[in-house]
């Protein structure tokens, strides 16, 4: 297990840099197991690459990514938001080059309606972002309060976020794009042949916790949740979620008193690879 490369995708105009002291936390979990975090198109290293309004365009370019970088399959993938869509369909499409997929805080259709998927109180301030005159860090405090519970440093975390974005700018026409590829896009009814497991937070408060447990209840995986935090799971706890996908992947031991485990009896993949 420890050999095998973890790819991490970040979510809707978000890209690796936003993944903070996550990767480093993670990869002591996982035992010097490589992580790699990449971007989709539009973000990050990628920001001037034009967005694709298709999910399966972003699998596409992260596969040649992997190849430029001389990844070998298979890989296992941590992703979230819109970075899940992308594993999800990557399982879909290519089972054979993934060894397992993590879903942090994902929401799909058709397990959950739109009111659901995106809470229809925060469109304002969604809709904000994208007009012209905010200032960068009054955008990246609104993303904060958005998708962070814990926001005991939050000033420290919008310092660095206000860096990634003067650093690497998403327009507004990609971040328009990459919405519409997450709305568009539909899931398969049919579990993936990969081996999944869900992590998701109930006190989310930009996306309803209940499309996590939808997704895994329609595909039997093993779901767990964190009891406060946001939907920036690895941001608000990264060891909470290190330690799950530590012991999920049979490298350590899961945290009970922090975690609920619930295990549908359907699920024809076992938690653990």
């Amino acid at each position: 297990m420890s050999a095998t490369t973890w790819v991490l995708l970040r979510g809707l105009t978000r890209e690796a840099g936003h993944w903070g002291a996550f990767p480093a936390t993670l990869c002591e979990h996982l035992h010097g197991a490589r992580v790699l975090a990449i971007d989709l198109p539009g973000n990050g290293g990628l920001h001037r690459a034009r967005s694709p309004v298709r999910i399966e365009d972003y699998v596409e370019s992260c596969r040649t990514q992997l190849a430029a970088l001389g990844v070998a399959a298979p890989v296992r993938l941590l992703a979230m938001s819109l970075g899940a869509m992308v594993a999800v369909d990557w399982a879909r499409r290519h089972p054979e080059e993934l060894a397992g997929c993590v879903l942090v805080n994902t929401s799909l259709r058709p397990f959950s309606p739109w009111f659901r998927r995106l809470r229809p109180a925060n469109y304002g301030a969604l809709l904000g972002l994208l007009r012209p005159g905010q200032g960068p860090r009054a955008r990246e405090e609104t993303i904060l309060r958005l998708t962070s519970r814990h926001l005991w440093r939050g000033a420290e975390v919008v310092d660095a976020w206000v860096a990634l974005r003067e650093a690497h700018p998403v327009t507004a026409a990609n971040a328009l794009r990459q919405l519409l590829a997450a709305m568009r896009y539909r899931a398969s009814r049919r579990a993936p042949a990969v081996p999944l497991l869900v992590l998701a937070s109930p006190r989310d408060g930009l996306v309803d916790g209940r499309c996590s447990r939808r997704v895994a209840e329609a595909w039997g995986a093993e779901i767990l949740e964190h009891p406060s935090a946001g939907h920036d799971l690895p941001l608000d706890d990264g060891p909470w979620v290190a330690r799950q996908v530590a012991a999920w992947a049979g490298l350590g031991a899961a945290d009970p008193a922090a975690a609920t485990s619930c295990r549908s009896p359907a699920s024809a993949h076992s938690p653990s690879t």
